[in-house]
C-alpha cells in the first residue's frame, strides 16, 4: 500500500493519539484498508475491533476533526525535511526494513539522513557500555571490521564507547553501517558524535522514530533499543553492567527471536557483568570473535557472504586425524570403521564422541558415522 498526502496525514493523526500505538494502529488498517479510513468510522463501529475499548475509540472518532491541522502540520514537516537533506518512510514504503516488520510495534516512520539499501537487512548489531574499556573497545574493533568486511552492515546507537567503536569499526573496513538514536535527526547527541553522524549518512543512514527537534531525552532510548535489535539478524553486546541499556536491547532481540551473543570478560569488571550474566543463564551464546558469529548465522548470512563463512579451528589428536582421514560423507558402521584404522571399537567410540561435540562427525542409528 503506497500512503497519499492525506493518508500520510491520517498515519501523523493515529499515532499521535494517547494509547494507540502502532501494533492497534496497524491492525486497524488491516480491518478499514487505509488510515484516513478509520476517522470515518463511527466510535461505536471501532469498539468492535480487538484491543480498541469505549474510550479510545472516542480518542479516534474525537480526532477526525484534526485532519487538515495534520495536513498542513505533514506539508512543513516535509519541507523542513528537503532543507535538512532528510528524508521520511513509513511501515508501507518499499524500502522500510523488512526485519523490522517482523517486531511487535514496529515504528510506523523513520526519519532517515543518508540511505537505507537491501544490503542491510543482513545486519548483526552491537552495543555496549558508555564507559567502555579498552579490552571492550579492541574487541569490538575487531569483530566490527571483520563483520563489515564481509559484507554486513554494523548497527548501533552512535552512543559513546562501544557504539561509537563499533560504527568506526565499520566505517575503517569500508562497510556500511546504521545509527539509530533517540533524538531528532536535527539534535545528534553526544554532540561530539556529529562528525560521526555525517560520516554514517555518507556510508549508510542515520534512522529516528522521532520528528525533527525531538530532544535526546531517556525515555526515548529504550524505544531505540528495540529498532537496533530489531534491524539485526543477531546482538552483540560486548561490555554492559547488569542494568545497562545494552541488556535492554538484548531483551528485545530474545522478544524479536533474533539471536543474541556476548563476549565474556574479566569477572572483578563491572562493564563485563551484564555480559558475564548473560551468558551465564543461557540468554547468550559466548563468542570470542567475529568467526564465532559467522557460524551461528550461517544459513541467515549465506545470501550476502555465500559460502565463505570459515570454518571454526579444531584442535584434533593423532587418533581424530586418522579417523577424519577415514571418514566421508557416506555412513560407515563402527566395526568396519576401528578394522580401517587398526583400533579398537572402544578407542574409536571414544574419540568419535569427541569429533561429535566438536561438530566434525555425526552418528547415525546402528552406530554408523559420517563426516560433516
Amino acid at each position: 500500500m503506497i500512503l497519499d498526502y492525506k493518508n500520510l496525514a491520517a498515519l501523523k493523526l493515529l499515532s499521535s493519539i494517547d494509547g494507540l500505538g502502532p501494533s492497534k494502529i496497524l491492525n486497524l488498517i488491516s480491518k478499514f484498508q487505509s488510515p484516513s479510513n478509520i476517522f470515518s468510522v463511527s466510535s461505536q463501529s471501532l469498539c468492535g475491533i480487538d484491543r480498541i475499548n469505549k474510550i479510545l475509540a472516542g480518542r479516534i472518532a474525537g480526532a477526525a476533526n484534526d485532519l487538515k491541522k495534520f495536513e498542513d502540520l505533514l506539508e512543513k514537516e516535509f519541507e523542513h525535511l528537503r532543507q535538512k537533506g532528510f528524508s521520511l518512510i513509513t511501515y508501507f514504503d518499499k524500502n522500510y526494513p523488512k526485519p523490522l516488520k517482523n517486531i511487535y510495534s514496529p515504528p510506523l516512520f523513520l526519519y532517515i539522513s543518508g540511505k537505507i539499501e537491501a544490503e542491510d537487512n543482513y545486519s548483526i548489531s552491537m552495543v555496549g557500555t558508555r564507559r567502555a574499556t579498552q579490552y571492550g573497545k579492541k574487541v569490538t574493533e575487531q569483530i566490527g571490521e571483520e563483520l563489515a568486511g564481509q559484507g554486513i552492515t554494523i548497527v548501533s546507537g552512535l552512543a559513546r564507547g562501544i557504539d561509537s567503536a563499533s560504527h568506526r569499526a565499520a566505517l575503517k573496513a569500508g562497510g556500511r553501517t546504521l545509527a539509530v538514536i533517540g533524538s531528532g535527526l536535527d539534535r545528534i547527541y553526544p554532540s561530539e558524535n556529529k562528525g560521526l553522524a555525517q560520516q554514517i549518512s555518507e556510508n549508510g543512514a542515520v534512522i529516528s522514530e522521532f520528528p525533527l527537534g525531538t530532544k535526546p531525552d531517556a525515555q526515548n532510548f529504550p524505544r531505540r533499543n528495540r529498532i537496533i535489535s530489531g534491524l539485526s539478524l543477531g546482538t552483540v553486546v560486548v561490555e554492559s553492567n547488569v542494568n545497562g541499556g545494552a541488556m535492554q536491547t538484548a531483551a528485545h532481540a530474545l522478544d524479536q527471536n533474533r539471536e543474541v551473543f556476548a563476549i565474556p570478560g574479566n569477572l572483578e569488571t563491572p562493564q563485563s557483568e551484564g555480559t558475564n550474566k548473560l551468558i551465564q543463564e543461557g540468554r547468550a551464546k559466548l563468542v570470542k570473535n567475529a568467526e564465532d558469529i559467522l557460524v551461528e548465522l550461517d544459513l541467515k548470512l549465506k545470501p550476502v557472504i555465500g559460502k565463505n563463512i570459515p570454518k571454526p579451528k579444531v584442535d584434533l589428536n593423532l587418533f581424530e586425524e586418522k579417523l577424519l582421514e577415514v571418514l566421508n560423507s557416506e555412513p560407515i558402521q563402527i566395526d568396519k570403521l576401528s578394522a580401517k584404522v587398526g583400533s579398537t571399537t572402544s578407542d574409536c567410540l571414544v574419540n568419535l564422541l569427541t569429533l561429535e561435540f566438536k561438530g566434525l562427525v555425526k552418528q547415525l542409528p546402528g552406530k554408523q558415522f559420517v563426516k560433516l
